[in-house]
């Protein structure tokens, strides 16, 4: 019997479940809990009838289940500054680096600067004897006697967790390993992170931060995980990394760190996956937007999902692998408020599930986007979680609450108030979306813009309105994208190891980068065999710069064979592929310079679950049999317009209509503002399109 597959992505607001049985999808919602997630996991899975143990389930016997699960704990600790009591052990004279950081101002004209505060205060930083030169070389063995003294103070301090961090201990790390033992001998209880083992790369500030982040969250993330997984009787869970790949229980508890976009990676593999499948292509140029309860995700994906290393949440560096993502506070429960100085803000606060918008009637008081649309009319109350009488949505409420906001502004109408709520939520996701393209030299005039989440579709006609983005895509069930994204995530584990040399010495002779490799290969090949993943798909790539840069571009480096020639010319390919991604970053190229390799990286695949949409031929444009009626919605001040409603599960591929109007389904609402069309196509996607003058 073919193995059941569910995706599940914890938002703020609501959690989303996606369930691939028997070739079918089938979604589901739940409130999100403020305080335990697992709530919200446990009684969708009983919902969908796959809980074990549960004997109302006829199902859960004859289920062989695997869960792939997306998780906001790592990012709201960072957020909210909820993680563990955390200490750090680095080199005599280098515990304030944490502190010290870069020179850089966020806010260039700004006089007074403020920085986030670090997450080791200056109590819990501790000093070891012991020095590396730059090449891993001792220069002051480590003094264990000293060390002891100083587990004993670690102790009597009583941290949950502490961060390792030595000098260049990414050349040798035997004195962090060995300081390892002599702390878990004095504090057994202690959970311990080496930077040597987080991040072997050079640059010790991001070092040290990176592991530090994975120190803080080690224990708040591992109970998490283990209290689910004993909640689950024993269902396997893997969990979606930050980098767009699933991995084991076993890893992401040793790791935290790489987990902190866990739930918004996976909606980016959905989105790419998904439009590929769309526009039979395997590189489509698509914009994802990802608009929750909570929070708005956006990525370019210019043919492929973007990824980076370097990467900051919450103020903090994070130097590991990540899906490029730039996140707003603006979601449908952000909250509207008027400012000291009489202006109308939106966001960042938001109601999240509890009390959520007012008009859920469970306490909230503040309007909130959620409110706006409804209050416009482009939600509606009686097909709001597809009509199942699940969560009743309270119109009058919402309408006083707005009614309140545009008295305080000066005596605006509700709608007024409601479209000055969408106008500036709208704004500042489309900032977003501007700085992942326009700022980057891309033109999203072409791209196509793939919304989705709870509230994605209801604003997308205007952003794209907005951006000269001249398409639209919906797929089948673009609420719950971030799930399925989730659930046909491939396993991916990543390693890397600094290796600061010339690319023509390394060309020349190519045994060091040899060496590193097969390293980084048994690595990887050992976390993924746990995994069950025998035979990966390994992806190996370069980080380079021109000598005298402080930065680097990643390039691919080709696999091919492990002998000495070949490697030369990989690595001399590698080096042209840099020349000119340097001329796209930066808009020149610099060949008669010299060329140095900082890290080596390794990637290893497993294959996800394989998912294709179904096909059907075109039929008849006519969709009067989807109509479900018509409702006065609002999209100027000027007044409503009548607008068409369509029931999405009736659309049958060739159905055409235009704007204005609105779609129905279970997982969210479209909206297709006036001067667009919608289309229909052979696998059931909805594709949106600006009329042409």
């Amino acid at each position: 019997m073919p193995k059941t597959l569910v995706g599940i992505d914890v938002g703020g607001t609501f959690t989303d479940f996606v369930m691939l049985e028997d070739g079918r999808l089938h979604v589901h919602k739940e409130a999100t809990p403020p305080l335990d997630q697992s709530q919200a996991i446990l009684a969708g899975l009983t919902h969908l009838g796959i809980t074990r143990g549960d004997e109302r389930s006829e199902r859960a016997p004859h289920k062989d289940v695997e869960l792939v699960h997306g998780t906001t704990v790592a990012t709201n600790a960072l957020l909210e500054r909820s993680g563990a009591r955390t200490a750090l052990l680095t080199t005599a004279g280098f515990i304030d680096v944490i502190e010290i950081g870069r020179q850089n101002r966020p806010h260039l004209y700004e006089l007074h600067q403020r920085r986030p505060h670090p997450l080791v205060p200056a109590e819990l930083r501790f000093e070891a004897i012991e020095r590396l030169d730059t090449g891993g070389n001792v220069l002051t063995p480590l003094d264990e006697e000293a060390l002891e003294r100083t587990a004993s103070k670690i102790a009597d301090a009583g941290p949950q967790s502490l961060a390792v961090c030595f000098l260049y201990s990414f050349r040798n790390p035997r004195h962090e390993r060995r300081a390892e033992r002599t702390l878990r001998r004095a504090c057994p209880h202690l959970f311990i992170s080496l930077s040597s083992d987080i991040l072997p790369e050079y640059r010790e500030y991001e070092r040290t931060a990176t592991t530090v982040i994975n120190a803080y969250l080690l224990p708040l993330v591992g109970s998490y995980l283990e209290q689910l997984t004993t909640s689950l009787a024993g269902i396997p869970v893997r969990v979606m990394q930050s980098n767009g790949g699933a991995i084991g229980f076993s890893q992401a508890v040793k790791e935290p760190a790489r987990l902190v976009l866990s739930g918004p990676a996976g909606g980016v593999v959905g989105a790419f996956r998904l439009a590929q499948l769309a526009a039979d292509q395997p590189a489509p140029q698509i914009m994802t937007f990802d608009m929750g309860g909570t929070s708005t995700d956006v990525a370019l994906c210019p043919g492929a999902v973007p990824r980076t290393t370097e990467s900051e949440v919450a103020g903090l560096p994070l130097r590991l692998p990540i899906i490029d993502i730039h996140t707003v506070g603006a979601g449908g429960g952000s909250l509207a408020r008027v400012d000291a100085g009489g202006g109308l803000r939106v966001g960042p606060e938001s109601a999240g599930a509890l009390p959520g918008p007012v008009c859920y009637g469970r306490g909230g008081r503040q309007p909130t986007v959620t409110d706006a649309n409804l209050a416009l009319g482009r939600l509606d109350a009686g097909h709001f979680l597809g009509g199942s009488g699940a969560m009743a949505l309270d119109v009058a409420a919402a309408e006083t609450s707005l009614a309140d906001l545009g008295a305080q502004l000066g005596g605006l109408s509700v709608h007024e108030a409601a479209l000055g709520v969408v106008q500036v939520a709208n704004a500042r996701m489309e900032r977003a979306l501007r700085r992942v393209s326009v700022e980057r030299g891309h033109d999203p005039r072409g791209f196509t813009l793939v919304p989705y989440g709870g509230a994605g579709p209801l604003h997308a006609c205007e952003l794209a309105e907005a951006l000269e983005i001249p398409r639209i895509l919906l797929p089948p069930s673009p609420g719950v994208l971030s799930a399925l994204g989730l659930l046909i995530a491939d396993v991916v584990h990543e390693s890397s190891q600094a290796l600061l040399a010339e690319a023509e010495s390394l060309a020349a002779r190519p045994a060091p980068l040899l060496q590193k490799m097969a390293a980084l290969e048994e690595r990887v090949k050992s976390v993924l065999a746990a995994e069950g993943v025998r035979a990966p798909h390994l992806e190996a790539s370069l980080d380079l710069r021109y000598r005298g840069q402080s930065y680097e571009l990643s390039v691919p480096l080709s696999m091919e064979s492990p002998e000495p020639t070949p490697a030369a010319a990989s690595v001399r390919q590698a080096v042209e592929k840099f020349h000119a991604a340097h001329a796209a970053r930066y808009g020149f190229a610099m060949p008669a310079e010299t060329v140095e390799i900082v890290t080596v990286r390794l990637r290893g695949i497993g294959p996800g679950a394989d998912m294709n949409l179904p096909q059907e031929p075109l039929g008849p444009h006519d969709p009067l049999a989807a109509r479900v009626g018509t409702k006065p919605v609002w999209f100027t001040a000027a007044g409503a317009e009548e607008s068409p409603c369509y029931d999405r599960t009736l659309l049958r591929p060739g159905h055409r209509f235009n704007g204005p109007a609105v779609v129905f389904q279970f997982d969210t609402t479209t909206v297709v503002a006036p001067g667009w069309s919608a289309e229909v196509d052979e696998h059931r996607n909805l594709w949106l399109a600006r009329a042409t003058s």
